[in-house]
């Protein structure tokens, strides 16, 4: 397996080409987790994400015959970018195939760093088989995104540069996808530092890091859901699970919603726009056990689309209890609509929409079905407007985050 004397090594080939992110003290987060909480914004590096380490490293190791061949990876976006960053950087030709529903803006991103691009499948794993046809059919160098040694070394670099600014952090957390940036900031970490606690993130509707570690070899999942499109691996590698058994003390899954909760307080109180899959080890906060510690959170991607963007913040001000929508049954008479309205003035809830249906309500003739979505300052102005509500006869029903998609 790798050593320390290897991590120091690729971070020296990486200088040049790679930026030194500094570590981010956030007073919010170390709030919410009871713990002292720092940033590593890998969002802020090259390509936006932590990719272009690995990817760089690897390529920059290859023999002048291998890059004459020019290199192939598949990828959902991040490590295409690193690939085919490092190939230009180095002189080689890149092709890269993406699931077809990558984000547009990592494809073109992609196609401007000079790579051809190549779009086939519907997950990673459908692109992954793809690649390896079209690398046998012309001979390239596969550049795997995390099931190569070489690539582990270049992600690891990261805990090298944690440590050089804060040599006494306690635990590390790391996202993961198919367990590359796991397994190099876990090795590095632990050479350096054997007392650091590692913990892996990855989605509940991805987590095939889990499901290795329960059979004991990788596996590949029926199906995998969730936004973190930069994590959604239906199986880990067998070399990154090696790394995983190996030096990562414990693996916790984040819903949706967390990421959703996450990307929002990240965004507000720190101006810093995290992809979803960059997201996992911020949304992993919260589910630490330890309180009072110094804790990392490598964030280790920003590469996002404006529109999702926006769904982001909608559906995070509703997780967070900052959009308040719910439905109120009236009589079906003229000044109900008025009486609701001064309620919720009364309480200084902004009115952001009113649904008012008359046929909505079929088990009630005479009533109607008021839909009002309010914005508030959290869970306890929530609680003060629905007694208000009661004390003028009226009960309300909280419409969740499904119903609201729906």
């Amino acid at each position: 397996m790798l050593t320390l004397y290897d991590f120091i090594e690729a971070r020296e080939r990486l200088s040049t080409v790679t930026v030194k992110t500094k570590l981010i003290h956030s007073t919010v987060f170390s709030e919410e987790s009871g713990n002292d909480v720092y940033i590593k914004p890998e969002n802020l590096q090259r390509t936006g994400s932590f990719k272009l380490r690995g990817a760089y490293n690897k390529i920059a190791k290859l023999t002048k015959e291998e890059k004459a061949c020019g290199v192939i990876a598949s990828s959902a976006g991040n490590h295409a970018q690193g690939v085919a960053l490092g190939a230009q950087k180095l002189g080689t030709k890149a092709v890269i195939v993406m699931p077809k529903p990558s984000p547009l803006i990592k494809v073109e991103a992609t196609r401007q760093y000079g790579a051809e691009v190549v779009l086939a499948g519907e997950v990673y794993d459908e692109a992954y088989a793809e690649a390896v046809r079209l690398q046998q059919e012309h001979g390239y160098v596969f550049v795997h995104p995390f099931n190569d040694e070489d690539v582990i070394e270049g992600q690891g670099t990261i805990a090298l540069e944690v440590l050089e600014e804060l040599p006494d952090a306690d635990i590390l957390l790391v996202p993961i996808g198919g367990g590359g940036l796991v397994a190099g900031v876990a090795a590095a970490a632990k050479l350096k530092n054997p007392s650091i606690k590692i913990v892996g993130v990855e989605p509940e509707g991805a987590a095939s890091a889990v499901a290795a570690l329960q059979a004991d070899v990788p596996v590949a999942l029926d199906s995998v859901s969730t936004i973190a499109d930069g994590a959604a691996v239906k199986q880990i590698g067998d070399v990154t699970l090696g790394y995983i058994k190996e030096y990562v003390d414990e693996i916790v899954t984040v819903s949706d919603y967390e990421l959703m909760e996450a990307f929002l307080l990240l965004a507000e109180k720190h101006k810093i726009v995290g992809e979803n899959a960059g997201l996992l080890s911020v949304a992993g906060l919260k589910k630490l056990k330890e309180k009072g510690k110094k804790v990392v959170s490598i964030l280790s991607g920003g590469n996002i689309d404006v529109l999702t963007i926006a769904s982001m913040i909608n559906k995070g001000l509703v997780l967070r209890g900052r959009i308040f929508t719910f439905s109120v049954n009236l009589p079906d008479k003229p000044g109900q609509l008025v009486a609701v309205s001064q309620i919720v003035a009364g309480q200084n809830a902004n009115v952001i929409k009113l649904e008012h249906n008359q046929f909505k309500n079929l088990d009630r003739f005479h009533e109607v079905e008021l839909q009002v979505t309010v914005e508030t300052n959290g869970e306890d102005h929530i609680q003060r407007i629905t007694e208000v509500f009661a004390e003028h006869g009226y009960t309300i029903h909280r419409i969740n985050t499904s119903e609201v998609n729906e």
